[in-house]
């Protein structure tokens, strides 16, 4: 609540109009995510289910979706989550457990629940409901989180739900794990606990990736990828890179994509992006990228509280590190693991709920403290 100011004068919010600059951003990523996802994903359509446009359908009508929640968010007045965000999070903690019991498997990951027809990634909701708790509890903790000890507290609050995802996604915990960090960075005074913080990180990395051998299987395909039959996929991707050259081959002559590639459509669109479009096309998107983490960044440096700042951060967060992380693995700068990237890889779940992140940075920026 805004409280009075020296001249005794209460100040007030009102509403600004929308950031068309962050919407605009946001349309074009998705726009021309469901164009390079019809090209990548046409040939798998028509083999496996008859029908080019089967996947461009199914993410259509998810974007459809997302986009109205991104609408929806928006107009909300984001505060008024400070009472959803333990409940939010406690229901992300029983739809991660029912994953482990009711979980749908595919290519050996059990990562999906299934209602009916509908099947969905409680992981991709997890996201969103620690940026949205974490924003809430540091910001009513604000003055105690200077010393390390807090810093763990506040961690200790999303350790169920990094356990009980990296059970069967990995790559969804150490995002998670990512996400409360850059809160707690951008809410602390001080740089020198990370320090600390980040080996003690990779240590319990260390530790986890050791309790199961095909992860350090994964290690070792990474070191040298064509030794192993599973690098396959890898290489292929790395071909397709190469192949594009500067400018690509153009659009839907990508040769990769027709089955050597194996669910382009997935995490390895990237790669598809870099052989139709070529050197330049990867830039411009990598650039779209970098536009829409800078209206994320101003959206957190001039809302005038702590807890739409920390939302604000926590999205920018969660974008920055999955497409530095999606693109790492496509360039095998890193061990594969199921990365998507946002707006442009295949994926209902994870495209509504990105969608439903940047309806809150939208909340968070139309909130405005003003001069009456």
């Amino acid at each position: 609540m805004a409280g009075p100011d020296s001249t005794g004068k209460e100040k007030t919010r009102r509403q600004e109009p929308l950031d068309y600059s962050l919407v605009l951003v946001v349309l074009i990523l998705v726009g021309f995510g469901l164009v390079v996802l019809y090209s990548t994903s046409a040939w798998n359509g028509q083999v496996k289910f008859a029908d080019k446009a089967y996947y461009l359908k199914k993410q259509f009508l998810a974007t459809a979706l997302g986009l109205t929640a991104m609408y929806v968010v928006s107009r909300m007045d984001y505060h008024r989550l400070k009472a959803l965000a333990v409940p939010g999070y406690v229901f992300s903690l029983l739809l991660s457990t029912a994953v482990l019991f009711f979980g749908d498997e595919y290519n050996g990951s059990r990562r999906w629940l299934s209602l009916g027809p509908l099947s969905f990634q409680p992981a991709e909701f997890a996201k969103l409901a620690v940026i949205v708790l974490l924003s809430f509890v540091i910001s009513g903790r604000m003055k105690k989180i200077t010393t390390l000890k807090q810093m763990f507290l506040v961690m200790v609050w999303i350790l169920p739900i990094v356990g009980l995802v990296g059970t069967n996604n990995l790559s969804t915990a150490i995002i998670i794990m990512g996400i409360a960090v850059c809160l707690i960075f951008t809410a602390s005074p001080g740089y020198g606990h990370f320090l600390l913080l980040g080996g003690l990180g990779i240590g319990f990395l260390g530790v986890f990736l050791s309790v199961e051998s095909y992860r350090l299987e994964r290690l070792a395909i990474w070191r040298n990828p064509e030794a192993y039959e599973k690098g396959y996929q890898t290489m292929q991707g790395l071909y397709a890179i190469g192949s594009g050259g500067l400018f690509g081959t153009g659009y839907g002559a990508s040769l990769q994509k027709l089955g050597f590639v194996p669910e382009a459509q997935n995490d390895m669109i990237f790669s598809i992006v870099c052989e139709e479009f070529g050197l330049v096309g990867a830039v411009l998107l990598i650039g779209l990228f970098l536009l829409l983490v800078w209206r994320l960044l101003m959206i957190a440096l001039h809302v005038p509280d702590l807890s739409g700042c920390l939302l604000a951060a926590g999205i920018m967060g969660h974008i920055v590190i999955q497409v530095i992380l999606n693109i790492a693995v496509v360039t095998n700068t890193i061990p594969n693991t199921g990365i998507t990237l946002p707006f442009v890889s295949y994926g209902g779940t994870s495209v509504l709920f990105l969608l439903a992140e940047m309806g809150l940075a939208l909340s968070v920026s139309r909130n405005v403290r003003q001069e009456p």
